[in-house]
C-alpha cells in the first residue's frame, strides 16, 4: 500500500554513503541534482520510535512556504537499517543528513528543527557544522550536555530516564514487537495522555515499526548513545559528556526552544542550563503540552518555526 502523504509532498530515496534514506519533501521530484527551489529548506528530524510522521502537522502548516525535508533517519520506516549498533553512533546520522542536504540542496545551507532522539542529531548538526545551519529548534529535545549534567546531578531525571536501560537490553526487541508492539505503543501513553493516537495512527506505526528487525535497528540509537544513566546503588561509570567545556558545544545560530512542560520523560532540569551554550536563545513553555507536542501543538511549532526563521 502506498505511504499516506501530506499533499503536496513526495516520497524519494536517496543514497547517502551507502545507505538508502527515505526522504519525503514538497520539491520537485529528485533526478540526481540539487532541487531548483528557491524556498528557504527546513530538515526536520523525528526521534524515537517515530518516523517522518511526526512532523505531520507542521509540515501541513509549512509546505506553502518552505521546502521541507522530512527524512526517515537510519534504522526508521524505510530508510535501511543495518544490523549493528556501531552503525548508529552519532558521526554516522549525522553525515546521512550532510549527505542529504549536500545531494538535494548543493551547498545551500538550512533551517534545522528537531525532536526526542531527532534533537539530539540536530545539536550534534548544529554545533559541529555552523555554517550548515541557518536556525536551529528544538521542540521537547536536550542538548547533549545539559542532558548528561542533568542526569548525574538531579536523580528525578536518572529516574525519569530509567527506562534507558530497559530499551538498551539484549532482548528489548522481542519485548516491544510482543503483543502487536503494546510496549512500544506504552512509550507514547506513558509520557502523556495521547488521544491523537487512535486506531488508524497505531495502524500507521505498525507498518513503519514491521518487524523485531526493525525495532532492533530504531533501538540501536540507545545503545550507541554515549549518555550515561546512574542507576540507584551502583556507582557511575565514566560519563564523557559530564561537564564537559562548553566551548565545544556552542549553538551559534538563532535558536528556539519549545518545551511541553507536561514531559515526564525529560524533565525541566535536563534543559536549564542550556543559555550557557547559545548565543541567541528563546524558549517557548507551553503548559497544556508534553513529550508528544509535535503531535497534540503542530500550529504552535509551525508558528514558532516561522517566527524564528523570520
Amino acid at each position: 500500500m502506498t505511504e499516506k502523504l501530506p499533499k503536496g509532498f513526495r516520497s524519494d530515496f536517496i543514497v547517502c554513503d551507502g545507505i538508502n534514506i527515505h526522504l519525503v519533501h514538497n520539491g520537485s521530484p529528485y533526478s540526481g541534482s540539487p532541487l531548483e527551489d528557491t524556498r528557504q529548506p527546513i530538515l526536520m528530524l523525528h526521534g524515537f520510535p517515530e518516523f517522518w510522521l511526526a512532523w505531520e502537522a507542521v509540515m501541513e502548516a509549512l509546505g506553502d512556504t518552505y521546502l521541507i525535508l522530512v527524512p526517515d533517519q537510519r534504522g526508521y520506516n524505510k530508510s535501511d537499517a543495518p544490523r549493528g549498533a556501531e552503525n548508529y553512533k552519532a558521526r554516522l546520522l549525522v553525515q546521512d543528513m550532510l549527505t542529504l542536504t549536500k545531494k538535494v540542496l548543493g551547498e545551500r545551507s538550512f533551517s534545522l528543527a528537531g525532536h526526542d532522539w531527532g534533537a539530539s542529531i540536530a545539536y550534534a548538526l548544529a554545533i559541529n557544522f555552523p555554517e550548515k545551519v541557518d536556525h536551529l529548534l528544538i521542540a521537547n529535545g536536550v542538548h547533549p550536555i545539559c542532558f548528561q549534567n542533568a542526569m548525574i546531578d538531579h536523580p528525578a531525571q536518572a529516574q525519569a530516564s530509567a527506562y534507558f536501560h530497559i530499551l538498551r537490553s539484549s532482548d528489548a526487541a522481542s519485548h516491544m514487537c510482543a503483543n502487536d508492539f503494546s510496549k512500544t505503543f506504552s512509550m507514547f501513553e506513558k509520557f502523556s495522555l495521547s488521544p491523537w493516537l487512535d486506531d488508524a495512527m497505531k495502524e500507521r506505526y505498525r507498518k513503519a515499526w514491521d518487524s523485531e528487525e526493525r525495532l532492533a535497528a530504531m533501538l540501536h540509537w540507545y545503545n550507541s548513545s554515549p549518555i550515561v544513566v546512574p542507576q540507584e546503588g551502583k556507582p557511575i561509570s565514566d560519563a564523557p559528556l559530564y561537564n564537559a567545556a562548553p566551548d565545544q558545544f556552542r549553538v551559534t545560530m538563532p535558536h528556539t526552544l519549545i518545551w511541553g512542560l507536561g514531559d515526564q520523560a525529560l524533565l525541566p532540569v535536563s534543559q536549564e542550563h542550556l543559555g550557557t551554550y547559545c548565543a541567541d536563545l528563546r524558549r517557548i513553555e507551553v503548559e497544556d503540552a508534553d513529550h508528544w507536542i509535535l503531535h497534540t501543538h503542530g500550529p504552535l511549532v509551525a508558528n514558532a518555526l516561522r517566527e524564528l526563521i523570520g
